[in-house]
């Protein structure tokens, strides 16, 4: 067996918990969280599932190269919450749906449902966040799910260079904790990077109603850690207040609107963006993918549906022509809100958005691991 630094195990155990058990609840939700539970510990006592997945985390070290970490916090978000609960049910289906035993899962970040970043917090606060999450005020972990998953990411590139993480939301502005780290850990590498957003927004809003880091913002605060900032490429936009020109000529970016990838088609996008990378000489690609990049036919389980989106099918084709061509070793998949309903279908609308959320993730997930 590989080593792994037991500080970094011990780091998991206190900030993370078992798969699914990122909301924490007492009863809510008891019946799914035990489904997910019997199929990736067959055991559903929480008490056991935590042991097990305790005895688990020193395997990471000779797991494969995707990896899979559940951030269950929508305090970053803004207009329909809920997607603290896609990290369970998305993982349900993906357990239900596709092959999930190649794929290492690190489980869940610990969730105080108020919090977002450590540093909008008082240090009494945090003291007493502490002795909820951890039992005392002893350590120096942080209590905020941004700040845990920002300092999860750093010591798991840290620990393994080689891996990837995937990582399920939760709302976008997770995207921040989970893409400063890997671009960070890419530069120490000498690697150039590029990071592909498919969004029916912009999220390069610098801040929203005072707060800087939400699910409207967070691209503006990753820009000085990429190459260039036309290495954040964004795909699937079409909810703006201002143009298309705006946003790349005020900060660089380069972006293909869903009106042109619906005119020329996903294949000759896919083309564009090849041609931008190759000029660019980047080496590896970074995925995120908030659900609504999707047409609201597919997607409308998320707190921010959008009509005249694009397809699935445009998603994974541009997603392939570039895999084929370049590693996808990051990518995380956010907004997918469970109980919301937006269309008045109900469950019908979930299943929905689970399948082709679930189809792309697998995707991502498989080219991950292939990395």
């Amino acid at each position: 067996m590989s080593q792994i630094n037991m500080a970094y195990i011990e780091q998991f155990q206190a900030c993370l918990c078992p798969p699914g058990n990122g909301v924490f609840t007492v009863n809510t939700a008891k019946e799914r969280k035990a489904v997910l539970h019997q199929a990736l510990f067959q055991e559903t006592e929480l008490t056991y599932v935590e042991q097990i997945w305790q005895q688990q985390l020193p395997k990471l070290a000779d797991s494969g190269n995707a990896v899979i970490l559940g951030i269950a916090s929508d305090c970053g978000g803004g207009i329909l919450r809920g997607a603290n609960w896609g990290p369970l049910f998305l993982r349900t289906h993906l357990v239900e749906q596709y092959g999930y035993d190649q794929y290492f899962d690190l489980g869940d970040v610990r969730v105080i449902p108020h919090l977002l970043h450590d540093k909008y917090l008082n240090t009494a606060t945090i003291n007493n966040c502490k002795k909820a999450l951890y039992g005392d005020t002893d350590n120096d972990y942080a209590v905020s799910p941004l700040t845990i998953t920002e300092d999860i990411a750093t010591s798991f590139y840290d620990q393994f260079p080689g891996k990837g993480l995937f990582g399920i939301g939760g709302d976008h502005s997770i995207s921040y904790a989970l893409t400063k780290p890997y671009l960070q850990a890419k530069k120490a590498q000498g690697k150039k990077v590029a990071i592909i957003h498919f969004d029916a927004h912009t999220d390069l809003l610098k801040e929203r109603l005072g707060i800087d880091l939400c699910f409207g913002s967070w691209c503006t605060h990753i820009l000085e850690d990429l190459p260039a900032p036309n290495h954040l490429i964004q795909l699937g936009i079409r909810s703006s207040g201002r143009p298309k020109s705006h946003w790349q000529d005020t900060f660089g970016v380069v972006q293909y609107w869903a009106q042109e990838i619906n005119e020329l088609g996903a294949h000759e996008i896919a083309q564009q963006i090849l041609t931008q990378l190759d000029s660019d000489n980047v080496d590896e690609l970074y995925v995120s993918f908030d659900i609504d990049a999707l047409d609201q036919q597919f997607a409308s389980a998320t707190g921010t549906p959008e009509p005249d989106g694009m397809t699935p099918q445009q998603a994974l084709t541009i997603l392939e022509v570039l895999n084929a061509r370049y590693p996808i070793t990051g990518a995380d998949m956010m907004e997918i809100a469970p109980f919301t309903d937006s269309t008045g279908k109900g469950i019908e609308n979930t299943d929905t958005t689970l399948q082709h959320a679930g189809e792309i993730s697998a995707f991502l997930l498989d080219a991950i691991n292939k990395s």
